[in-house]
């Protein structure tokens, strides 16, 4: 059964680090809306590429208006903060309890 415990434990880790990683290129997404871009620039377009359809999501949903600020990347952040609590804590005790 440690074949499943370490498989879960892979899993977990993974999926912790992919979530890190797209709660950076978020941020980064924040802070390239307090500039102007190049948008022809390929570093932009990849990050506007990977964080518009979430954050289209979110502001799709969100039925309030903060006088045209855009509180889409804190939602996307604290919903990637609480699946790297909840699931891949999870997974983790999952992984442990097959050892």
């Amino acid at each position: 059964m440690f074949i499943m415990g370490n498989f879960f434990e892979a899993i977990a880790v993974v999926l912790d680090y992919a979530l890190s990683i797209f709660t950076w290129i978020i941020i980064a997404r924040a802070v390239l809306s307090w500039v102007n871009p190049d948008p022809y620039n390929t570093i932009v377009r990849f990050i506007y590429k990977t964080t518009e359809p979430v954050l289209y999501q979110i502001r799709k949903r969100v039925p309030f208006d903060l006088g045209g600020l855009d509180i889409s990347p804190v939602i996307a952040i604290l919903v990637i903060i609480f699946l790297q609590t909840f699931v891949v804590a999870s997974l983790h005790r999952l992984a442990y309890s097959f050892s």
